[in-house]
């Protein structure tokens, strides 16, 4: 896709922080993580986020604020089509049954039941 660009490990650990978080400074950031990273590593991949336009920020006083360019459900969709066409043939029912057939985090009857109600939704 254009202009995407892919991001390490540790891009896409801060990125999370930064969605969950929604807005968040680089010191509030560094504070999320558990790894011990300094802030100066903190600012550094929060630059490289914004070069890759992954984050914007604006200036709050003397620190900037920093928050996703792109909402989270557009890029967790942009990552799903990236993980169907790599490794389930650009099929979506390769990727679902995959994802039914998983022990961990097993679907609930709850979410089964929702599952059902949207595919009938999709037939209509």
């Amino acid at each position: 896709m254009v202009g995407e660009h892919v991001l390490s490990r540790r891009e896409r650990q801060l990125m999370g922080i930064v969605y969950r978080l929604e807005e968040a400074s680089a010191k509030e950031i560094m504070e999320e993580l558990s790894d011990g990273s300094s802030y100066s590593t903190v600012r550094t991949l929060l630059r490289k986020l914004v070069e890759k336009n992954q984050v914007k920020h604006k200036e709050q006083g003397l620190k900037y604020i920093y928050s996703p360019v792109v909402k989270r459900r557009t890029a967790a969709r942009r990552a799903m089509e990236r993980v169907i066409s790599t490794f389930f043939e650009d099929s979506s029912f390769l990727a679902i049954n995959s994802l039914l057939e998983m022990q961990k985090g097993g679907i609930t009857e709850a979410e089964l039941n929702e599952l059902e109600a949207l595919i009938d939704r999709k037939k209509k």
